[in-house]
């Protein structure tokens, strides 16, 4: 009956399912565009264009006005009153988000992240847009107790697993120096050597994934799409052993505690001026090599669509 209701306005109503209905909205698109690419694999192109229309259906959610997801009835009309900072909890009824709040949840577009570029007006925008997530606190009178929602940097929570793909997101806006300064900033502040060195419920072990595949120097964005964006690498070299005795190796130089940023990367030699790389390249093995510095430089500022 979700479903159709889904199908049958594009998102869910509010009025219609009682809570959750902008999380689930987003997640169910995230759902349907991994179910629209096992379609494609198995050759079944209308199953693949079912599933992917439905994958769009973030774009009925996202108020022009003030450029959040934001609940909307079954007759098309936006929640009111509105407070983008109220957080809810999965257990609250009436709540639209799933321990979170419209701040947290407007980036859940992970299958697209340069649709919701655009609509939220192109790469400038966006970039300031984001750059508010990160600064916006959060007044008492409006918090309410949510233990999932932790480890606030402004609005961003890295406490709550949904959130954990934001920073990486100024990669596909042309701010790679963004992405490589807040993914230190998480390891300086949101990790400890402690019993409770976890800023968050350790959820599948994803706070924990999260600062190993960063402190290597990458993360996947979009679990499905086998693409890595590169951050902020940790170690000096990681190696990553594969089959046949083949290795994929990230050599790290000037890698300091002020050295931060990235100056330049080699992939097996060859210049890399993109923030992101492929699966496929790990499984060739080789080598990259990130050179560090502690400036924001320019370097993979001019990259194109991933």
């Amino acid at each position: 009956d979700v479903y159709k209701r889904q199908d049958q306005y594009g998102y869910l109503p509010f009025d219609l399912i009682g809570k959750e209905s902008v999380s689930k909205t987003l997640e169910f698109g995230y759902d349907d565009y991994c179910a629209a690419l096992l379609a494609r694999k198995l050759g079944k192109q209308e199953d693949y264009e079912f599933f992917m229309k439905r994958a769009s259906y973030y774009k009925n959610l996202l108020d022009p006005a003030t450029k959040l997801m934001r609940g909307k009835d079954s007759k098309g009309k936006w929640r009111t009153p509105f407070n983008p900072f109220l957080l809810s909890h999965a257990a609250t009824a009436g709540g639209d988000y799933t321990e979170g709040n419209a701040w947290q949840y407007s980036w859940h577009v992970q299958q697209d992240v340069y649709g919701l570029v655009e609509l939220m007006g192109g790469k400038e925008a966006f970039a300031a847009h984001l750059d508010s997530l990160f600064t916006l606190e959060t007044k008492a009178e409006n918090s309410g107790f949510v233990s999932d929602v932790t480890g606030l940097i402004g609005q961003y929570a890295h406490g709550n697993e949904p959130s954990h793909h934001v920073i990486h997101l100024y990669n596909y806006v042309n701010r790679p120096w963004r992405t490589q300064e807040l993914v230190d900033s998480v390891y300086r502040s949101q990790y400890a050597n402690n019993v409770d060195g976890l800023s968050g419920n350790e959820d599948c072990g994803q706070m924990s994934a999260w600062y190993i595949l960063n402190s290597m120097g990458f993360y996947q964005v979009c679990p499905g799409k086998p693409v890595y964006s590169i951050g902020r690498p940790a170690f000096d070299k990681a190696v990553i052993n594969l089959p046949s005795e083949k290795t994929f190796s990230i050599v790290v130089k000037n890698n300091s505690k002020s050295n931060k940023y990235i100056e330049s990367v080699l992939l097996n030699g060859k210049a890399l001026d993109t923030p992101f790389f492929g699966h496929q390249d790990i499984v060739a093995g080789g080598i990259m090599e990130i050179k560090m510095t502690d400036h924001p430089t320019q370097w993979g500022s001019n990259n194109s669509s991933q």
